[in-house]
C-alpha cells in the first residue's frame, strides 16, 4: 500500500506543468534570442544594401569612364579644326569636339558636352556634320547650355567633377576654349574667348575626377587625347 502511494505521488509529479516562473524565464529567453537573431539579420540586410549600393556605383563609373575615354581617343584634330574651340573644361562641365566614323561614310564631327545636373553626371552629343559653320553653332549651344538634344545619364549621386588637361609637363586647370593658334583666321571678339595654343604645346591628356555618393575617396580617371 505505501509502494502504490508512492508510485502514485511520482506520477503526479511528472504529470505536473510549467509553473509561472518557469514559463515567464522561457519566454525571457526566447525573446533575447529573437532579438539577438534579428539584429544580426537587420546588419547583414544593411551590409549587403551598402555592398550592392557601392557595387551599382562602381560599375556605373567604369561605364563613364569608357565613355569619356572613347571621346578623348576619338578628340578631333587641332590642325583640321582651323583654329576653332574643341576643348573646354570647367567645374562640373567638360565639352569637347570629337571625330564620328560610320561604316561607309566619311568621318563626321560632333560636339560632345558632359555635365553635372541635379547630382547626375550627363552626356549630350549634337549630330554629326562635315559642315564647320554648323559645327561652331552646335559648338555655342552646347557651351550656352541651349542644347536642346536629348541627354543620357551616365551616373547617379555625383556631386562635383573637375577636369584638368596635361599641358606643359603638368596638370593645369583651363577654363578658357582651347583652339590651336590660328588668331588670323578668327574674328576679333572670338580671339579674346579662345586660348590659342601651338601644336606643340596643345593639351595631350585630360584627368577627370569625380565626387559619388557612398565612396569616401575621390574617383580619378586619366586619358589621352587621340587627336594630337
Amino acid at each position: 500500500m505505501r509502494h502504490t502511494g508512492q508510485r502514485h505521488h511520482e506520477q503526479r509529479r511528472q504529470q505536473r506543468g510549467f509553473t509561472l516562473i518557469e514559463l515567464l524565464v522561457a519566454i525571457s529567453i526566447l525573446a533575447i534570442v529573437a532579438v539577438l537573431g534579428w539584429r544580426g539579420l537587420d546588419s547583414i540586410v544593411r551590409a549587403r544594401e551598402t555592398l550592392t549600393a557601392r557595387l551599382e556605383s562602381a560599375r556605373g563609373m567604369q561605364l563613364a569612364f569608357a565613355q569619356m575615354q572613347s571621346d578623348c581617343e576619338h578628340l578631333a584634330n587641332p590642325a583640321m579644326m582651323l583654329g576653332r574651340p574643341y576643348l573646354l573644361s570647367a567645374p562640373d562641365k567638360l565639352t569637347l569636339v570629337r571625330n564620328v566614323y560610320a561604316e561607309n561614310e566619311p568621318a563626321r564631327l560632333q560636339v560632345v558636352a558632359y555635365r553635372i545636373v541635379d547630382r547626375m553626371l550627363t552626356r549630350r552629343e549634337s549630330n554629326g556634320t562635315r559642315d564647320l559653320v554648323q559645327l561652331d553653332v552646335m559648338w555655342q549651344a552646347a557651351i550656352s547650355n541651349a542644347d536642346t538634344s536629348p541627354a543620357v545619364t551616365l551616373q547617379s549621386g555625383v556631386s562635383a567633377m573637375q577636369v584638368m588637361s596635361w599641358e606643359n609637363n603638368g596638370w593645369r586647370q583651363n577654363s578658357q576654349p582651347v583652339a590651336q593658334s590660328l588668331k588670323q583666321q578668327q574674328p576679333p571678339q572670338q580671339q579674346q574667348q579662345l586660348q590659342p595654343v601651338p601644336p606643340d604645346a596643345a593639351p595631350s591628356g585630360l584627368q577627370v575626377q569625380l565626387q559619388v555618393d557612398n565612396v569616401a575617396a575621390v574617383m580619378s580617371k586619366s586619358f589621352l587625347l587621340g587627336g594630337m
